[in-house]
C-alpha cells in the first residue's frame, strides 16, 4: 500500500510534469524551463 507522501512524489515529479505540459501541446523548451524552475524552486521544498 502506498502512503500519502509517495502518491505526491511520483504525481508531482518534475518528469511527469513535463510530460504533462507536452501533452497539452507546450514546446519542448518552454516546458524544459518550467519544469527545471520547478524542480529547483518548489519541488525539493515540497517532499
Amino acid at each position: 500500500m502506498t502512503t500519502l507522501r509517495e502518491y505526491f512524489q511520483h504525481k508531482f515529479n518534475p518528469l511527469h510534469v513535463f510530460c504533462r505540459l507536452r501533452r497539452i501541446g507546450l514546446p519542448r523548451s518552454a516546458a524544459r524551463n518550467v519544469c527545471w524552475v520547478y524542480e529547483r524552486g518548489l519541488y525539493r521544498f515540497l517532499l
